[in-house]
């Protein structure tokens, strides 16, 4: 006599199946049409960019620089520098009331002054307005 064992699946034991999101691509494997820099390729493209971004700052900043109309210069009188006269006396002179700091400041960008002393005998350019 034989034996038979009948087993039922129930709906609880069934395989469940879901979605699952596709496998990512091995690491030496390419995606078609994916662009890959190398080191080299990177470093070009930088270069070309940074050459880029100058040209144009080149062509923006080249309408900035001088006109060509002569301006008029600052009418200036030629004082000579006494014995014992100092920066602040001759622009306390010139300034007459107003602010001699900035009449001195004046004084020293008209002659490229790095400091504010002045020697005996030093020709000094002052405005005259």
């Amino acid at each position: 006599m034989s034996t038979t064992i009948t087993t039922q699946i129930t709906p609880q034991l069934a395989p469940q199946v879901r979605a699952t999101r596709p496998a990512r691509p091995q690491v030496g494997a390419q995606r078609s049409g994916a662009v890959r820099l190398t080191r080299r390729g990177r470093l070009v493209v930088l270069t070309l960019a940074v050459l880029v971004i100058l040209a144009i700052g080149f062509v923006l900043a080249g309408g900035s620089v001088a006109t060509s109309e002569p301006g008029t210069p600052e009418p200036t009188r030629v004082v000579m520098v006494g014995a014992g006269d100092t920066l602040w006396d001759i622009a306390a002179g010139v300034a007459d009331g107003g602010d001699v700091r900035a009449m001195v400041d004046h004084i020293r960008d008209l002659n490229a002054l790095d400091s504010g002393m002045v020697t005996a005998g030093q020709r000094l350019l002052v405005p005259t307005e």
